[in-house]
């Protein structure tokens, strides 16, 4: 299975969390890494390439910061502009037919923050709905996202560990959807 991440995170070079796992993963030959902010920091999205990279790939992981309970602006501008009406659904838009669609994401809130009744109100798999819908939309298969919290209190050996499931996550089967 050919993977493709899609890195988004507007400061990749201060994220701690996100730099490592970029790091990991750039260590495996089986993991094709695209950081959209690097590619396009103008943000003028190359469509047709984008396009062709995702063609290219079986899985698509898009990892990204969680902030304000969304993706990165650049993402979602991605989102937007690559999966068109008659590419990605519409008449002939089956090119994303099949495909696994996962996300990777960390967030400054804890755990026990992301559930119902805590501090964030509603779950992670909850607020990332939008995204499962899309993957049905345009006929994807969505799985289980990777999450890592509570960021800023991460010890070396939990970011270690995340870097190790994380690789697993991605290199693995999923067998349920959110």
């Amino acid at each position: 299975m050919k993977t493709l991440v899609i890195v988004t995170h507007p400061n990749i070079n201060e994220s701690r969390i996100n730099k490592a796992w970029v790091q990991e993963l750039q260590q495996h030959s089986n993991i094709t890494i695209h950081q959209l902010y690097q590619a396009y920091p103008n943000e003028v999205i190359d469509v047709a390439r984008e396009q062709a990279l995702l063609e290219a790939h079986d899985r698509i992981i898009l990892q990204y910061p969680f902030y304000w309970y969304n993706m990165p602006p650049l993402l979602k501008k991605w989102l937007d502009a690559v999966m068109q009406y008659g590419w990605a659904f519409g008449p002939d838009g089956d090119k994303m037919q099949g495909k696994e669609i996962g996300i990777a994401i960390s967030t400054y809130g804890s755990e026990e923050s992301y559930q119902l009744g805590g501090a964030n109100r509603f779950t992670i798999e909850e607020l990332l709905k939008p995204i499962d819908a899309i993957c049905h939309y345009i006929g994807a298969r969505f799985i289980p996202p990777f999450t890592l919290s509570d960021v800023s209190n991460v010890t070396d050996e939990e970011l270690e560990k995340s870097k190790i499931d994380y690789v697993r996550y991605i290199t693995s089967v999923q067998t349920t959807s959110v």
